[in-house]
């Protein structure tokens, strides 16, 4: 079976801040159709740097980022078409309804001929309950609000997700049943980039595992790499290992 060409792929990317701070440092990195690939780092390795590369809220240093062979750089607008992006505190509008949300991130999207029964259908599939569809986002708590942030992905239908923590803050069963959604849009042939420090989630959910520090991918395992390893004490070792040379 040939292999399916990448829908996120980043290559030799290097971002380098005005103050000097290297924090990403020649990544290479691809992720497939149907495949969740999971980035574990301390703050400031460089997993959220990643993110806003491939979103194009900063530009790189060197490097590009392509979504669906698109360089993010040369071409924005037409990258954001193939994708979608859920915070660790997702951005929505608290005077808004959970619907009048979807709404209007699906109209953005390019949705405009949905009817409200199609906004319920997602939001029961995320498991918001039914009495907070018309209820104003405001009184929402965080896994109520990351749920609308998953349901604003599922609506856009991009080939590609990007999340970053997605599930820092949620109680357990709040997390479970963010992973499980995950689970199902994989299933459905998307490539998602998880960033996380969540590593037993991540050897759970994960089809790869990269582990960032200092700006620099220095470990990538695959699922069945890992079956048998103890991912805990590989990242242990690695944060407690030398700091990379420059």
């Amino acid at each position: 079976m040939t292999k399916q060409n990448p829908i996120l792929r980043a290559e030799d990317l290097s971002k380098r801040y005005e103050d000097g701070v290297l924090a990403l440092d020649h990544l290479n990195l691809d992720v497939r159709p149907g495949e969740v690939y999971c980035l574990l780092g301390a703050n400031g390795a460089g997993k959220t740097t990643t993110i806003n590369l491939f979103l194009n809220f900063i530009p790189p240093t060197t490097g590009t980022c392509y979504i669906q062979g698109i360089d993010v750089t040369k071409d924005p607008l037409e990258a954001k078409k193939y994708v979608s992006f859920v915070s660790e505190n997702v951005m929505l509008y608290g005077n808004f309804t959970a619907r009048q949300n979807l709404e209007f991130f699906a109209k953005l999207g390019g949705k405009t001929n949905l009817i409200k029964e199609q906004y319920y259908q997602v939001m029961r599939r995320v498991s918001l309950q039914e009495k907070a569809f018309e209820q104003r986002v405001k009184t929402f708590s965080k896994g109520m609000r990351q749920k609308l942030g998953i349901s604003i992905a599922i609506i856009k239908d991009a080939p590609a997700v990007l999340l970053d923590e997605p599930t820092a803050g949620l109680d357990p069963k709040a997390a479970e049943e963010f992973l499980e959604i995950l689970g199902e849009l994989k299933n459905e042939g998307k490539a998602i980039l998880m960033s996380t420090h969540d590593i037993f989630r991540a050897k759970e959910i994960g089809d790869r595992v990269g582990i960032m520090k200092e700006g620099r991918l220095v470990m990538e395992r695959t699922r069945e790499e890992l079956q048998y390893e103890d991912l805990v004490k590989i990242y242990i070792d690695y944060m407690k290992s030398e700091p990379l040379t420059a």
